[in-house]
This record gives C-alpha cells, sequence and structure tokens, in this order.
C-alpha cells in the first residue's frame, strides 16, 4: 500500500525540497554545479581554464543581482520583501565574486615563476670567511635605505649559508663587532620557507598563505641563492601584468 496522511505530505515536501535544491544547483554560475559545468564548456571552447573560471563566476554574480532584485520586486507592490531571495543572491554574489577575482590571478600569473617576482635589491651578503660583524654594518647597513631585519647570507660561490638577524648584530657589543665574522651569527634557513626558482608563482603565492609568513628564500636547482620573494613582490608582478595587458 502507498503512504498516506501526514507521512505522505512529509515525503512530498522532502521531494519537493530536493528537486528544488537539485534545480538551484544547476544554475550555470559559480560556485554552484551548474557554473561548474558552464567553466568546462567555456575552457573546452576558449583552451584556457582560468576564462572558464572567470566566465562562470561573471554569470554567478549576475544571478546573484537578480536573486536580490526579485527579493526586493515585492516591495513596489506593497508587500513584505523575500528574504530567502535576499539571501541566496548574496550567497551567490559574494561567492562568485570570490571565483572571479581568484580566476583573474589565476590568469595573470599563469606562466611565472618565482624567478619573475624576486624582489630587487634582496638583501644578500656574500660573505667571505673573514667578514667582520663592522665590516658588515658598514656596507650593508649604515646609510642604506632598508628596513631588513635579517639578511641572506651565501658563500663566496653563491650558495645559500643561512640568515643573519640585526636583533643578533645589535646584541654584541660594537667594541666587538671587528672580532665577530658574520658567519659566526648565521642561522640556518628553515627549508619550509624556501623555494625553487622555477615553482610556479601562483604556488609560491599559496605558500605565502598557507604558511603565513612574511617572505620567502628563493633558490635556484644548485642551491644558489637567488633572492628574497614577498606578497608585495607578487602584487607587483600582478600590477605590471594588468597594465601591460592590451584592452
Amino acid at each position: 500500500t502507498g503512504i498516506t496522511g501526514p507521512v505522505a505530505a512529509i515525503v512530498g515536501l522532502l521531494a519537493y525540497i530536493n528537486l528544488v535544491l537539485a534545480l538551484f544547483n544547476l544554475i550555470p554560475g559559480l560556485p554552484l554545479d551548474g557554473g561548474n559545468i558552464l567553466k568546462s564548456i567555456v575552457w573546452k571552447i576558449t583552451d584556457n581554464p582560468y576564462k572558464g573560471i572567470i566566465f562562470a563566476s561573471r554569470v554567478g554574480q549576475a544571478f546573484g543581482w537578480m536573486a536580490i532584485a526579485s527579493g526586493f520586486l515585492p516591495i513596489f507592490f506593497s508587500a513584505p520583501p523575500n528574504f530567502w531571495n535576499i539571501i541566496i543572491g548574496w550567497f551567490l554574489l559574494q561567492n562568485a565574486g570570490r571565483s572571479a577575482q581568484y580566476g583573474s590571478i589565476q590568469e595573470a600569473l599563469a606562466g611565472l615563476t618565482a624567478a619573475d617576482a624576486i624582489i630587487p635589491d634582496s638583501p644578500i651578503v656574500p660573505a667571505t670567511e673573514e667578514l667582520s660583524v663592522r665590516e658588515f654594518v658598514n656596507q650593508y647597513v649604515i646609510g642604506k635605505n632598508n628596513d631588513w631585519s635579517r639578511f641572506l647570507v651565501t658563500d663566496e660561490e653563491g650558495q645559500l649559508l643561512g640568515a643573519i638577524a640585526i636583533a643578533d648584530v645589535n646584541a654584541i657589543a660594537t667594541s666587538q663587532w671587528p672580532q665577530v665574522t658574520i658567519r659566526e651569527l648565521v642561522k640556518p634557513v628553515e627549508s619550509l620557507t624556501t623555494v625553487r626558482d622555477k615553482t610556479p608563482l601562483l604556488e609560491v603565492a599559496m605558500l605565502l598563505e598557507q604558511k603565513q609568513v612574511g617572505e620567502l628564500t628563493v633558490v635556484s636547482e644548485s642551491g644558489a641563492l637567488v633572492g628574497l620573494i614577498e606578497r608585495d613582490s607578487i602584487r607587483r608582478v600582478l600590477e605590471e601584468k594588468t597594465q601591460a595587458k592590451p584592452a
């Protein structure tokens, strides 16, 4: 026998809700499943995955605005607003906007590596065995317009030895600076904050966010120090890429 009575009504309501949710999820705009389908179609047509993300995100934003508008529409007919539509529209608008922004960043960084975003004049000190703290301060600190809290130290062949912190230098009496060598103060650079120069720049940007560090040390395949990279240097590359992009 079929289900009847209140149970049948509940089952019918649940089925209706599931159908509505399924149809809603097929809206062709990110972050919904329909948006992922549209993204794949645009990717296939343009052969560019980032254009697919951006286009599907823009469509998602358009549906978000339409949902918000439909939520406020009843006001013009002396009826209360549809808050459910407004909430859904806001959800679509916010998430689609983030997807579009992320897609734009991905497209801009595509093909770039860590070497493309090295900080100009990175704080690198080629330290000989005899380089004293006094010589280091005179050559790299005094009179220099920088606020580096640490310097990367290499040997004569450019291989990364570690880093020296200005705080460690200040902890030594100035009278001892001529007798103390830089290499005595060098501390290892954590491998977790070191990347290869050929690492995709998008991956570098994600590492900076994941590890919550201000900078990463960039080295070549041979271990030679290339320089430092930070969020601002990646942002600079993005701005240059955007300005160079034809209208």
